[in-house]
Formats: C-alpha cells, structure tokens, sequence
C-alpha cells in the first residue's frame, strides 16, 4: 500500500526557495508511489492558540479536541492519517517564521495536562510516522545552523509532538540571494532522498 506523506509549509514566497525544495521532495516520493498533500498554512485560517488547555484535560492517546473553529483541525487530521511529514519553514528572524510558529502552538492537543499537573506530557509515546524537517537562510549553511540552531530544534520538537521521528534535517544555505531564487541545485540530491525515504 502507497504511503500518505504531508507537508507543512510555512513560507510566505511561493514558488520560491522552501516551496520548490517542498515540490522536489514530493516528486520523488511520488515517483516511488506515494500519495502527496501539501498545505501552505498562509492560505488556511489558523487562530492563535488562546492556551486555555481544554484540549490537554481529555485522556488517552488521541490528541484533544481543541475548542477554536478554524482550518487546524483537518490539518491535524491529515498528519494524524499520514505515514510521513515535511514541516518546512525560512529563518526569519532568528527562527522559523510566525505562520509556522502560530501552527506549532496548536500542536498542544497531542499533550496531556490536566489542572493540577506539575508538567505537560506527549500523549504520543512511541513514534509512529517520519519526518523530513527542512529550514533555509541567507548565510551558507555551516554558518546558518550556528546561527540559527532554534529553527530546527523547534520543528524538531513539533514532529516528536505528533508522533514523527525525524530521519531527515536539510538546511539550504545562501537562501535568498535573488529576488527569484529557488532551490539552488546542490540540495536536489539530498531532497529527493529524503523524499525516497518518507516514501519508504
């Protein structure tokens, strides 16, 4: 059976160097059989997270039912039915951007922690599913990821959050060069990788 892979992409350039790394990922995962989604969250409607921790009293595995009406919860609906995830998102400001900031707030239903608890934990226990987690900045790579670590380390943790292993981190370095950049052509081997191998 063909795996479900989805991708989170938190860009808001389309067409541009996340987005076409996005589509290089998903082509090659389609050409080894796999059914593709992807949701760019600028265009869905995403509320803030209010932190009101209804979703988190609900016991069990499966995650809460958060109480905003929004676009959140069919997305949360495709990556709970997907065998892998792409969570891609640009360092803008020292980190991933707010879209991509606003979504991973509302991963808080995957917790549970009811009123009088010390601390939050993952409903989710063991992972079940792989992710590609993918970031990209102006600076070359090596220097990006020093100066940058926060991006991947909070789409790291927003995998875990949802039941992902992370089996793929691409930085894409000198990002943004031009007003048109897209993926530069070094990273097309290491996307279509890691596209193989969420389709694996």
């Amino acid at each position: 059976m063909s795996k479900k892979i989805i991708a989170i992409v938190g860009t808001y350039r389309k067409g541009k160097t996340i987005d076409t790394a996005v589509d290089e990922l998903l082509e090659a995962a389609r050409q080894q059989g796999a059914q593709t989604e992807k949701i760019f969250l600028l265009d869905k409607h995403i509320e803030f997270c209010t932190n009101c921790r209804c979703c988190m009293q609900q016991p069990g595995e499966k995650r809460g039912d958060c109480v905003l009406d929004d676009d959140t919860k069919r997305i949360l609906d495709g990556i709970d039915a997907a065998d892998g995830i792409v969570l891609a998102a640009p360092v803008n400001w020292f980190n991933v951007t707010a879209v991509m900031r606003v979504f991973i707030e509302r991963l808080v239903p995957y917790g549970y922690w009811p009123w009088g608890a010390h601390a939050p934990k993952n409903r989710i226990k063991k992972p079940t599913k792989k992710a590609v987690i993918m970031t990209s900045a102006a600076p070359p790579e090596f220097i990006a990821r020093l100066l940058y670590p926060g991006a991947m380390s909070v789409l790291k943790s927003a995998a875990k959050c949802v039941g992902a292993k992370v089996e793929s981190k691409i930085f894409i370095g000198m990002a943004a060069q031009t007003q048109d950049q897209t993926v530069p052509e070094k990273y097309k081997r290491q996307l279509a990788d890691a596209g193989k191998l969420l389709a694996s």
